[in-house]
């Protein structure tokens, strides 16, 4: 029993030995980071102290060179006005020498006639004092008006004034002149911005630039760049130097998504950059509706005529109700049946100019009609052959002139001219990614391109104007109705998905409106570009402005 104790204990000291060796390694090679680390700040510190050498060098030259300069200009000025001063002497003095020249001159002459006149008063008789005394008295009397004429004071003041001296101004001005301070921090620099980001518009940034001790750096000079990068595109912004510490940077980005900000200061990041950037559209202010449109029944197609007025199909009241930009109801076209001008579940609407085509669901064929109301011509009758439709959803008119159906029940899209003449069939009953079930929107992108959202399908298929497959895009629930903008965004509204997706011309999805109930269809405003939609299981029509 003594012996398995000693065994045991044996054991237990070995196995103590060896835990006691690994804790010695573990904490040797924490020492070894330790001192890496203490040394790679030991470095740093080193180096920091040598900048700081040389930017006291740098600093100490550039006072010393900037006082050397004062004091030359200051020297240069003196000498300045002293010549200046000195060229005034001169000319007072020259011009006082010479006006007391000429007195001095008038006063001999005087003297001279006085002792001639005198000594002829004394030595002459009469007679011979008479011929000589007029002509001395003439001459006498010609130097005594020149003397009137002269002026007897100087002409010249005694005073060289000296001006714009203020010493005490100056001695003020000098205690201000530079300044010694921390340098500009680019990790203590900050950015804001007050705007959104936007697609192809103006995006912009105001950065300030602060010392290490977190205070302002008043100055400008400093080299300040910013540039927004996605998917390996780089946008340059454009950089204003305000001089006080600020700067404006400028940046517009030509797609939407997520970007990455980058803004440095003399080649370091400032506070919080890179960042990522979400760069939104023109359509990333739906959010909440300017104006709710209160309808009876159910809603599906909505059109905008020139005139601002907005027509709706109402299904439930197998009617096309209009109201105006305020929302007021202005008037009904049409009523139940299947006579000219009456409709059984009016669902797609499209104006052009003041012609207005409806697609009847339950009456499978399209309507011409003015918007007045006037029936002008009809198109097809329930079937599957040319010139048949079951349950036509939309219809709308390309830049040929060409009626475009989404013909749902029989799973295509049928191309008529505007005699009603059969053209052309896309055909989206095919067992490959070129087809769609149950197409109810179609829309034209800028480059006339047919763009398809089926109930049935999960993407939106995009054909050319001759019908052959281009691509499919997006990722969309029960895609019902669709609207193509001048600068290719496709607006989809989602009724099982019940939100509006917004894809921009590549078929990135790059904002959705949600909450809503069941929307049924889109449209554009063409002069305001404000967004319609018929939120069809709330008997609504939403407005939102972009």
């Amino acid at each position: 029993m003594a012996s398995m104790l000693d065994r045991s204990a044996g054991v237990s000291k070995k196995q103590e030995d060896s835990n006691t060796r690994d804790a010695m390694r573990d904490a040797l090679v924490c020492a070894q980071e330790v001192t890496s680390k203490l040394t790679t700040a030991i470095d740093a510190n080193d180096k920091m102290a040598e900048q700081v050498y040389t930017s006291r060098g740098n600093a100490t030259l550039i006072i010393t060179q900037a006082f050397e300069q004062l004091h030359q200009t200051i020297e240069e000025r003196k000498n300045t006005l002293l010549s200046v001063m000195e060229a005034f002497s001169l000319s007072k003095t020259t011009a006082l020498t010479l006006q007391k020249e000429q007195l001095m001159k008038m006063q001999d002459e005087i003297v001279r006639y006085t002792e001639m006149t005198s000594h002829i008063l004394q030595t002459h008789t009469d007679h011979e004092m008479a011929a000589l005394g007029d002509l001395l008295a003439t001459e006498l009397k010609a130097t005594l008006k020149k003397v009137e004429n002269v002026s007897l004071t100087p002409d010249q003041s005694s005073d060289i004034h000296v001006s714009l001296l203020h010493i005490d101004s100056l001695i003020k001005q000098l205690s201000i002149f530079g300044d010694v301070m921390d340098s500009a921090s680019p990790s203590q620099s900050t950015w804001s911005s007050e705007s959104v980001a936007k697609v192809k518009e103006r995006y912009c940034v105001k950065v300030e630039s602060m010392t290490s001790k977190g205070e302002r750096y008043p100055y400008g000079g400093l080299q300040v760049k910013a540039e927004l990068s996605h998917d390996g595109a780089v946008v340059p912004g454009e950089v204003e130097d305000h001089g006080d510490s600020t700067y404006t940077i400028t940046l517009t980005p030509q797609t939407a998504g997520p970007h990455q900000l980058l803004i440095t200061m003399d080649g370091q990041h400032v506070q919080n950059s890179p960042c990522d950037l979400d760069v939104g559209t023109k359509y990333s202010t739906l959010c909440n509706p300017e104006q709710v449109i209160k309808c009876s029944g159910l809603l599906s197609g909505i059109a905008i005529h020139d005139s601002g007025y907005i027509y709706v199909a109402c299904w439930d009241d197998n009617c096309i109700r209009v109201f105006d930009q305020a929302g007021q109801h202005k008037g009904t076209i049409g009523s139940v049946g299947s006579g000219d001008g009456q409709y059984i579940c009016p669902c797609g609407l499209f104006i052009k100019g003041d012609v207005m085509y409806v697609a009847e669901y339950w009456n499978h064929r399209i309507q011409k009609l003015t918007t007045g109301g006037q029936f002008l011509q009809k198109f097809g009758q329930c079937g599957s052959d040319q010139g048949q439709f079951q349950f036509p959803v939309s219809v709308i008119v390309d830049q040929r002139d060409r009626l475009i159906v989404s013909d749902s029940g029989n799973h295509r899209v049928v191309i008529l001219d505007q005699a009603g003449t059969w053209l052309l069939t896309i055909n989206g009953n095919v067992p490959d990614s070129h087809g769609f079930q149950i197409p109810f929107g179609v829309a034209l992108d800028p480059q006339g391109n047919i763009h398809v959202a089926a109930y049935g399908s999960i993407t939106i298929k995009v054909f050319t104007p001759e019908g052959t497959y281009v691509r499919s895009y997006g990722d969309v629930k029960g895609p019902s109705g669709i609207v193509i903008d001048e600068e290719g965004y496709s607006l989809v509204t989602e009724r099982s998905g019940h939100c509006l997706s917004i894809f921009d011309s590549q078929g990135h999805k790059v904002y959705t409106v949600g909450n809503l109930n069941g929307p049924r269809s889109v449209m554009l405003d063409p002069k305001s570009g404000s967004v319609y939609v018929a939120n069809t299981d709330s008997n609504t029509v939403l407005k939102y402005s972009v």
